[in-house]
């Protein structure tokens, strides 16, 4: 029994300097990196290639716009001399959806006059056309003055 106990106890310390060591090891070789290795993460971290940016279907284009884009010109990235002049959005209940109507434009000029729906505007791509509102679609707002009462009296 005694010599049972003793085994016992050889076993034991051996089993904590095993742990004890193991771990001394373990924090030693990831404290600090080899020149080798060093070496070579900047080379890895350079060879990563950026993350491209994600492209915007026409409804994440107009959310940025005042009253949603209506007015405005937008057309697809690869289209050249051809936008949609805004004029309708039903929007879906999460924003990022719906359907759009416009008026068709080719190098700037109206190239019909009653909007129609616009195809695929869930497909990423759109962009803004900056400077191509014009200002006869802005609907003006005229403030009453007091002279409009007067002249009403003059009338009568």
């Amino acid at each position: 029994m005694a010599s049972n106990l003793a085994n016992r106890a050889v076993t034991d310390r051996t089993i904590k300097l095993w742990r004890l060591t193991s771990s001394f090891l373990r924090n030693f070789s990831t404290a600090s990196e080899s020149p080798s290795a060093a070496a070579a993460s900047p080379s890895s971290s350079a060879s990563k290639k950026p993350k491209r940016k994600k492209k915007k279907n026409l409804f994440e284009v107009a959310q940025f716009l005042p009253n949603w884009g209506l007015g405005y010109q937008m057309a697809k990235t690869h289209w050249v001399g051809v936008s949609y002049q805004i004029t309708k959005i039903n929007l879906y209940k999460d924003g990022r959806h719906g359907k759009a109507w416009g008026i068709v434009h080719k190098e700037g000029l109206p190239a019909a006059d009653a909007p129609k729906k616009i195809s695929g505007v869930h497909k990423r791509g759109w962009r803004y056309i900056p400077n191509s509102k014009s200002p006869e679609s802005v609907p003006s707002v005229t403030k009453p003055t007091e002279s409009a009462p007067a002249a009403e009296v003059q009338a009568a």
